[in-house]
């Protein structure tokens, strides 16, 4: 055992290498252990490929320069950056060979013992192969090093790797060149110290969970609305303009006014929320990307670098982000707001997507996370989403909510392909039919839902609640609505459709609702764009109420 206790101590992750090769006996052991390793529900997911070509070596390398170029403008402190800077984070062209250990998800297509609460599961079999395979070259006199400052979405592609393969990381191989003076590398260079002991606490006690229910349908006020809507509309005619020739502009006045209870209505603190959670139907090919682009983006979002952001800035809008369920953990103190049912729903293919439980506390953080932007002085408030699969979770909503045929309610999402949309219909119309439960609007949403799709719902609801005009935006927040509204028809009095999607199915969702969208630029990008790039125009609606000079006030006659 002293001998075992040794290799974990001396074990390091390898930057440097001699020119000797690596004889085949070696790896060929190193997998073995790997494939020993632990593995979910008996999975056998992890993958293997071994990599000794210089031009694919080369390729890899430039991936990772490129991406590490990011990584050192991460840090805003200049000693920091310097140190980052001289660190050698890899030997991808130095290494004898290159060794890509991965995990093929398209394992999760059946029921697999052990992954109900994380479809992650499967690449933490993946990692205890890894750390199998990085502890039999240590103790073979060998080391490895764990590149994983990657675009995996470029990775993937340059190598070629089949769709549902996620890779870990580009692992280094060979003899090491130094031992680092027994220490790891990073913190022989200074840049961090590994801490001399575990960090384990003993938990004696649990919390008490109080999950509320579903919000009962809130009762319409029955409220004397003649009076003030002759004087609004009144103000409204009175501009010096034709009747009616601002158009939609005056609809949406006149829905300002009436939503803020004032003659005189002012937008104050918009907030866009976009929330992003993962889904298990992802799992069976019906996205063109790959499931770990929800993570990505989510990043993206919080680097500024994606349109909603830049739409925001133009706008003057805040954003907040919220992950309600992505199949990742995000820096404790990344500017995320921490709404996390679980990592992503489990595929509705083969069992419910989320429990009674998960439901219920979908609407308790939604709620919640509406509650505290009201109290900033928002009223405004517009909804986004991303979740890579959550396009074939809002037609199923939409199909039985809306009692229209799958088909009707099933697009091309992300851009599929023909031949896919074909195949995902199918798969969506055998979900429905396999589904043996309640024809009641709980039981459907526990069964086939979107975390993210029910926080915003509940959202929608509390905003309602608040006073808040809700800006909707394309085909999965219109669901979301839809939801919403079947709770509380009621809420319509404050929505605002920002943009008709060109996924197809939206055009008939707000048939269904009898809205007339603000915008039609075939947009279908989600995050909550259409949103914000309405917004302008809303402000327009504003300001002709607030600013315009009357008949009366600039001395015009009227007609």
């Amino acid at each position: 055992m002293s001998y075992l206790d040794d290799i974990l101590k001396s074990r390091r992750d390898t930057r440097h290498f001699t020119t000797d090769e690596v004889p085949d006996e070696v790896i060929e052991k190193a997998l073995q252990a790997g494939h020993w390793a632990p593995s979910v529900g008996l999975t056998d997911a992890t993958r293997y490929f071994i990599i000794k070509s210089p031009e694919v070596k080369t390729a890899v390398k430039n991936l990772f320069l490129d991406y590490n170029k990011k990584a050192e403008e991460l840090t805003d402190n200049p000693e920091q950056k310097e140190r980052y800077k001289s660190l050698k984070l890899e030997a991808i062209e130095e290494a004898p060979i290159g060794l890509i250990i991965a995990y093929d998800r398209s394992v999760l297509n059946q029921f697999t013992i052990g992954t109900v609460g994380s479809n992650e599961a499967v690449k933490f079999s993946s990692v205890c192969a890894a750390q199998n395979i990085w502890l039999s070259l240590t103790e073979q006199g060998y080391g490895m090093g764990w590149v994983s400052i990657l675009n995996y979405y470029q990775f993937k592609k340059i190598l070629d790797l089949p769709e549902n393969i996620e890779p870990l990381g580009y692992f280094c191989i060979g003899k090491p060149a130094t031992n680092y003076d027994n220490q790891p590398m990073l913190q022989q260079l200074n840049w961090k110290q590994k801490s001399e002991a575990p960090d384990c606490k003993e938990i004696k006690n649990i919390t008490e969970c109080h999950i509320s229910d579903l919000p009962n349908k809130i009762s319409a006020k029955n409220e004397t609305e003649s009076d003030f809507n002759t004087l609004l509309q009144e103000k409204i005619d009175s501009k010096t303009k034709p009747l009616g020739a601002l158009g939609t502009l005056e609809t949406l006045a006149f829905q300002m006014a009436t939503v803020f209870e004032t003659l005189n209505p002012k937008i104050i603190n918009p907030n866009i929320v976009v929330f992003a959670a993962d889904h298990g139907i992802a799992n069976h090919g019906v996205s063109a990307y790959p499931q770990d682009v929800t993570r990505q983006m989510v990043a993206n979002f919080l680097e500024g670098g994606a349109a909603i952001n830049v739409f925001c800035n133009q706008n003057d809008i805040h954003l907040s982000i919220v992950d309600a369920g992505v199949n990742y953990d995000f820096p404790t103190n990344a500017n995320l707001i921490n709404a996390k049912i679980a990592k992503g729903t489990q595929s509705f293919l083969h069992v419910p997507a989320m429990s009674e439980n998960e439901l219920n506390l979908c609407f308790e953080k939604g709620k919640a996370i509406v509650e505290d932007i009201a109290k900033t002085g928002c009223n405004c408030i517009g909804f986004g989403e991303m979740g890579i699969g959550n396009t074939s979770t809002a037609s199923v909503l939409m199909s039985l909510l809306t009692d229209s045929p799958i088909e009707e309610c099933t697009g091309k999402g992300t851009g599929i392909e023909n031949e896919k949309l074909l195949q995902k219909q199918e798969l969506l119309k055998k979900a429905i039919e396999n589904y043996s439960g309640q024809a009641e609007l709980k039981q459907h949403l526990a069964y086939f839902g979107g975390f993210e799709i029910l926080q915003i719902a509940s959202g929608m609801l509390t905003a309602y609640e608040n006073k808040m005009l809700i800006l909707v935006d394309g085909f999965i927040c219109s669901v979301a609505f839809l939801i919403a509204s079947k709770i509380n028809p009621d809420i319509h009095k404050n929505a605002v459709f920002c943009h008709c999607s060109a996924e197809k199915a939206h055009q008939g969702l707000l048939n269904y609702f009898d809205a007339k969208p603000i915008l039609n630029l075939d947009l279908r990008l989600g995050e909550g764009t259409g949103c914000a790039i309405a917004f302008p125009i809303l402000k327009s609606a504003e300001v002709f109420l607030n600013d315009m000079a009357s008949f009366e006030s600039a001395g015009v006659s009227r007609k």
